[in-house]
């Protein structure tokens, strides 16, 4: 496995309830991405399961669990399936601009929304605009945030992602729970894909995925999907499909 600079300098944070799988402990490794060389270091880190956080990299250290595993689409073995198609065309009328990292009020209220549809009992349910700022523009690398936009000029999804010199990777994505049916999740990763296909990028990271948590299932459903492992990164061969 490709190791983070010797110069990197890491620490853990201090156990918590995990937010995802109930009665076990959370811990983190922290690496810290400033410096010269923080996008290169960012780079090796990834390649080593790592993912940003403001001007951090982390990754899961938690006593006695492993189930967080972090996972990435190689985009040039990656088919569009039928059902990827047709979700595309479902988003054809929609417009994607890349903007810089930077917080709008138009965003806050959109995330909002997410939040409190989908995760209202957790602790980004209660971010103010202030604390969505600070996750937009601090510690950003090379990075961009994708705005959704309807026809009418409405935005309905967003995606804050960061370019590595090894893929994209997505940071944060959230859109309007009322659109529920275009799938915008699930289009906001084939946008990914694709910009990595434009830019001759290999892989599209997705964060970390958890077999137990129903919430991270969509992770394993675009195919082919790698997992780090012990043995550095693999095909998972089973999982959900569809």
């Amino acid at each position: 496995m490709t190791v983070a600079p010797s110069a990197a300098r890491f620490f853990y944070s201090a156990p918590a309830p995990c937010p995802y799988l109930p009665g076990r402990i959370e811990r983190r490794i922290f690496a810290d991405l400033s410096g010269p060389k923080a996008a290169h270091g960012y780079d090796l880190l990834s390649e080593a399961g790592f993912r940003r956080s403001l001007g951090f990299a982390y990754r899961p250290a938690c006593p006695g669990c492993n189930a967080c595993i972090a996972v990435r689409i190689p985009v040039a073995g990656f088919v569009l399936a039928n059902k990827w198609r047709r979700i595309q065309r479902h988003n054809g009328d929609l417009t994607v601009t890349e903007r810089p990292p930077l917080a709008t009020a138009e965003q806050y209220e959109l995330f909002c929304r997410y939040q409190q549809d989908r995760h209202g009992d957790g602790e980004m349910a209660r971010m103010d605009f202030a604390d969505y700022r600070t996750m937009v523009e601090v510690g950003v690398m090379d990075s961009a945030i994708l705005e959704f936009r309807r026809a009418d000029g409405v935005l309905i999804g967003a995606c804050l992602a960061d370019r590595l010199g090894i893929g994209m990777s997505a940071v944060y994505s959230f859109f309007e729970p009322e659109e529920a049916r275009r799938s915008l999740g699930t289009h906001m990763i084939l946008s990914l894909v694709d910009e990595c296909r434009a830019r001759g990028l290999p892989h599209v990271y997705l964060g970390y995925w958890i077999e137990e948590c129903r919430k991270m299932a969509y992770k394993t459903r675009f195919r082919p999907i790698e997992a780090l492992t012990r043995e550095g990164w693999r095909p998972i061969e089973d999982g959900p499909e569809s």
